[in-house]
């Protein structure tokens, strides 16, 4: 089943989010076998990352929170948020997202 993990970065935490930006990298990585999708999620003019978004497939709560929880960027404190949705694959179209 897929899980949306919507995250809101705390206020002042472009620095932790730089600092950890590769161990972040580093665990995404290693998650593929549920990893989705994952991005930051920015400011209308794409200047500041104010946030990230994942999707993972796992097959409970508990195992979307055990990804978000051993993220770096939620170990590090740049998440002020996190909320977790499960949701229903609707739509399937990679290929828009080309170019993004």
């Amino acid at each position: 089943m897929l899980w949306a993990i919507s995250c809101v970065d705390n206020p002042n935490t472009a620095a932790i989010r730089e600092r950890v930006l590769q161990p972040h990298r580093d665990y995404l990585g290693s998650q593929k076998g549920i990893l989705v999708l994952a991005g930051a999620t920015q400011n209308d003019d794409g200047t500041q990352a104010v946030g990230s978004l994942f999707i993972v497939n796992v097959d409970s709560r508990e195992k979307a929170k055990a990804f978000s929880d051993g993220d770096p960027f939620t170990k590090n404190g740049v998440f002020k948020s996190v909320t977790i949705t499960r949701m229903r694959k609707g739509q399937w179209n990679p290929g828009a997202a080309e170019g993004a």
